[in-house]
């Protein structure tokens, strides 16, 4: 690995934008816009390392950016290059982490915001957000794959920037996350893991990885292992999911509309885009919380749990470096960990021997 040609960190808080100018597509012309985006910690794990036998495991939170999602990094240069040539408002058809990340970004920018949502599908905390920065959101009888449609027609008709990851934008904001992984392992890792839902983040993370090795930051490219809700698993199938179902709504997409960015990071790395049950998701959420101190949207477990399906059926991991990456906060789902959590709480006296009993210390 070449230290003539490592990237050197810009200004702590400086933001995506600024770290990143050399190798995103930025001109003179281009608002340094930031909320904060990207410099996410890599956290090494403290027990699901042992379980699946991996030689070290480091959980990528994505979760720690200023709307608590990923998106965030694409999102500030697809909302700069649309402020660069000019539009005054963005939309986006969202099953909430876009919605959040758009509407926090044009509210900054002083930008109109617009979003499309399947109605009744999509988290309350990520709906709160949008609701908050300001944003038009227009709830549709449909699914992600309809909103998307109707968001493409209506960009095709009216002076408004689309910032889904169709927008290419995006997709080079979010592969800056493949070079803070780099930057902090000094080298990429020999495995990824991460959900798959519209496919962006897959597609993203494996150019950041390419781009890495071309610019000798790096010895070599990760296998990339992408993971699916069971039933909202287009990708898998080989046909795009009618009506995709999964508690994990951040990837309840049926038409990824990154399918071939995902493939192309599949078999190009040498890796696989597998499926994991709800059961599965739900099982990996529970430990991450509860073992390891990382509270994450359902979705963002899926990469775990297809990590710990992988090395319950035997993939070799001994002795190697895995990345999960963790792609949004837990409080994005409120009502999901409440459900999973929650406590049936009976108040007791406010006596110290009814508080010792009560903790089970009497």
């Amino acid at each position: 690995m070449s230290s003539q040609t490592r990237l050197t960190p810009g200004e702590a808080g400086g933001g995506v934008l600024r770290r990143y100018a050399d190798v995103l597509p930025l001109t003179d012309a281009t608002p340094a816009i930031t909320l904060g985006e990207g410099d996410t910690p890599l956290v090494r794990s403290v027990r699901l390392e042992k379980d699946t036998g991996c030689g070290a495991l480091y959980f990528k939170l994505e979760s720690c950016n200023p709307s608590g999602s990923f998106k965030d990094r694409g999102m500030v240069v697809a909302v700069a290059k649309a402020m660069e040539r000019g539009d005054k408002a963005v939309l986006c058809a969202s099953t909430g982490n876009t919605s959040a990340s758009a509407a926090a970004y044009a509210a900054r920018c002083g930008l109109q915001a617009y979003v499309i949502v399947p109605h009744g599908r999509i988290a309350a905390g990520k709906l709160a957000q949008a609701v908050a920065h300001g944003a038009c959101i227009v709830a549709i009888e449909g699914g992600f794959d309809d909103a998307l449609r109707l968001a493409r027609e209506v960009t095709d008709r009216h002076p408004i920037a689309l910032v889904n990851s169709v927008n290419p934008h995006r997709i080079e904001g979010q592969k800056t996350a493949s070079f803070e992984i780099v930057e902090s392992l000094e080298d990429a890792p020999d495995v990824l893991c991460l959900p798959v839902g519209n496919a962006g983040n897959i597609t993203a993370y494996w150019r950041g990885f390419v781009e890495c090795y071309q610019r000798e930051l790096a010895t070599h490219k990760p296998v990339m292992w992408g993971f699916q809700a069971a039933g909202a698993a287009p990708i898998v199938g080989g046909a795009p999911v009618a009506d995709p179902q999964t508690v994990a709504t951040a990837i309840r997409i049926g038409n990824p509309a990154s399918w071939t960015g995902a493939t192309m990071a599949r078999d190009e790395s040498g890796g696989e885009v597998l499926a994991v049950t709800d059961e599965q998701i739900l099982d990996a959420y529970r430990r991450l919380a509860q073992e390891e101190g990382i509270f994450c949207e359902p979705a963002s477990a899926a990469g775990v749990a297809g990590l710990l399906q992988q090395a319950n059926g035997g993939a070799e991991l001994a002795g190697k470096t895995v990345v999960c990456v963790i792609t949004g906060s837990g409080l994005k789902d409120p009502e999901r960990a409440m459900e999973e959590f929650a406590l049936e709480l009976e108040p007791v006296a406010a006596e110290l021997p009814a508080v010792e009993q009560e903790m089970g210390l009497a």
